[in-house]
């Protein structure tokens, strides 16, 4: 066996060895890292001031930019909440951050806007599921949707979401808000 894979073994066994001995504190503390509450003051004030559970916003953030407050997507969404320019526009007209900036990449803008942007969705919808489906395929394609035999039975629940990104995308956040509420609660 080489040097290379017999230290990859050693360390293997090692870390075997230890979430054996150290169990659920080994999985919570990796589960911590994958999993933080970065931006933890802000996103707590915001939740508060939009009546959303912090776990919920923390979830959304890391499926949308794993906390990277200059992603950018394919679709021109930017920042923690990806929020494209258009809808953060639209949330700082209608509920404009304290500091009077309006910065989608800042941190605390970005997490203001998109934390009304949630706010408004659940309330347009009453269902987090369809308002997560909404805060990633926007509210015209939702409604729509809703109107469809095919994809909803009662016009207020959707059984099939139509985009297979935006059905991987609201089991992510919900996924995630799980594991959240689970490690922080």
């Amino acid at each position: 066996m080489k040097k290379g894979c017999f230290a990859l073994v050693v360390l293997a066994v090692a870390v075997a060895i230890g979430a054996v001995l150290a169990g659920p504190r080994l999985t919570d503390g990796v589960l911590r890292l994958l999993y933080p509450r970065s931006y933890e003051e802000l996103v707590e004030r915001e939740a508060a001031e939009f009546d959303l559970d912090p776990d919920l916003v923390f979830a959304v953030i890391r499926t949308e930019s794993r906390f990277d407050p200059n992603a950018q997507s394919h679709a021109d969404a930017q920042g923690l909440m990806q929020l494209t320019q258009e809808t953060f526009t639209w949330m700082v007209s209608l509920y404009p951050p304290e500091n009077g900036g309006a910065d989608v990449f800042d941190p605390g803008d970005n997490i203001h806007c998109g934390c009304a942007l949630l706010r408004l969705l659940l309330d347009q919808y009453g269902s987090l599921d369809v308002a997560l489906a909404a805060y990633n395929a926007g509210m015209g394609n939702v409604s729509e949707w809703l109107q469809s035999g095919d994809y909803s039975h009662d016009g207020e629940t959707l059984h099939t979401i139509p985009y297979p990104e935006t059905d991987a995308y609201v089991r992510k956040v919900q996924r995630a808000y799980q594991i959240y509420e689970k490690l922080y609660s």
